[in-house]
Order: structure tokens, then C-alpha cells, then sequence
């Protein structure tokens, strides 16, 4: 099956219309008219420029946090998600010994395995999970801001 292609519109009072004149003639000559019913996933495309804001997390907390010393962004992004429990699927697992636990998976926050709206509740979820175990001080809008200022930095 092949992959159909991407039509973008935006959100109207009450309705969705077609975000440009690309969009409208595709759905024409798609054969689509006024009244009829279709299908759709709906998604809001990420925004590249805040792309890298979680990575950047990762990169505040290896350099600033004493227990992630010698972690790579990405391997404390996961464990911030495993803590927090952000964007993470939950397995039971049997321990023989001990019974049935819950483990949590962190899933992809890569720029194709999610929407933007994910992606947001997914860097607002970290951010309070290190405002709340780690810096007390802070509240999550001033621990994203920082990563913000980040963002480009190698």
C-alpha cells in the first residue's frame, strides 16, 4: 500500500478548510465536494524549530545534575521519561520470586513518531519531572526555558 499524500489544512470556527490553494486543488481533483464525509488522522506537523528542545533537555541535565554524569542526552531523556513516566508504554512483567510488575517503555520522541501536541506534552512532562526531583527551585516553564537558550549549541 502506498503512502498517500499529506493534505494540510486549518482549524476554522467550527469546521477545517484547506490551509492553502495546493490543498483545495488536490481535494477537486480528488473528485471531494461540499457535504461529503471522509476520513482523516488528524496531526499538527512539529515545528523544526523546537525540534531539538528535548534533546537539549537531556543536554541541561547531563551537565548540571550530578546522577547523570557521563549519560548522553538521549540515554537521559529515557530515564527522565522512565521517572516521570512521559510518553511511555506500561508492560506487566512476571519476576519469578516477586509476581507481576509494571515496566515502562519510553516510547520515540523522534520528529516522525509523533505530532507536535505530543511532542509539547511529552518536553512539558520532563520538564516538571526534573523541576520536581531535581530542582526544587525551578518551576518546568523556567527548566525549558534554559534548554531553550540551548537550542544550536553543539
Amino acid at each position: 500500500m502506498s503512502k498517500r499524500e499529506q493534505i494540510y489544512f486549518r482549524v476554522a470556527k467550527g469546521c477545517l478548510v484547506p490551509a492553502d490553494n495546493y490543498a483545495a486543488s488536490v481535494l477537486r481533483a480528488r473528485g471531494y465536494k461540499v457535504g461529503d464525509l471522509l476520513k482523516a488522522d488528524l496531526t499538527k506537523p512539529r515545528n523544526p524549530k523546537f525540534n531539538r528542545l528535548v534533546h537539549q533537555l537531556g543536554q541541561l541535565v547531563v551537565a548540571n545534575i550530578e546522577g547523570f554524569a557521563g549519560l548522553d542526552a538521549h540515554k537521559a531523556i529515557k530515564r527522565l521519561q522512565i521517572e516521570g513516566k512521559v510518553a511511555c508504554d506500561e508492560i506487566g512483567v512476571f519476576v519469578p520470586g516477586y509476581g507481576m510488575v509494571i515496566q515502562f517503555i519510553p516510547r520515540s520522541l523522534s520528529f516522525e513518531s509523533m505530532d507536535e501536541g505530543e511532542y509539547q506534552q511529552a518536553a512539558r512532562g520532563i520538564s516538571r519531572t526534573i523541576a520536581e526531583r531535581y530542582w526544587n527551585g525551578l518551576d518546568p516553564e523556567e527548566i525549558e526555558n534554559m534548554a531553550s537558550c540551548m537550542v544550536g549549541e553543539v
